[in-house]
């Protein structure tokens, strides 16, 4: 299942994971991607009566992951050299494909 093709998760994972090792040093950068995990998980799994305790699915990070990318690419971001809101969000989202085991196979 990880390997399949057009998978966003799989490109952000290898652009995008090896940030998360900094948070270990970094109480501040781990809080701000914390808070993107959130408002991502927010976004895709409401809190709604029924819904609350849903896991994520990787076809709905995928789906999210295509929105976010393409209004990059529309904006013509360049990633910086330190961290930004798309950096700390798709670091975040680097951080929910680990916890919820995304790409396993």
């Amino acid at each position: 299942m990880n390997d399949s093709p057009g998978c966003p998760l799989i490109g952000v994972a290898a652009a995008y994971m090896p940030r998360l090792s900094e948070t270990t040093s970094d109480p501040g950068l781990a809080a701000a991607v914390d808070q993107h995990a959130a408002a991502v998980r927010e976004a895709l799994i409401p809190a709604q009566r029924g819904r609350r305790n849903r896991s994520l699915r990787r076809e709905e990070l995928g789906d999210y992951v295509l929105g976010f990318t393409d209004w990059l690419a529309e904006a013509r971001w360049t990633e910086p050299v330190g961290h930004d809101f798309a950096t700390l969000r798709l670091t975040a989202v680097c951080w929910l494909i680990r916890e919820h085991d995304l790409l396993a196979a």
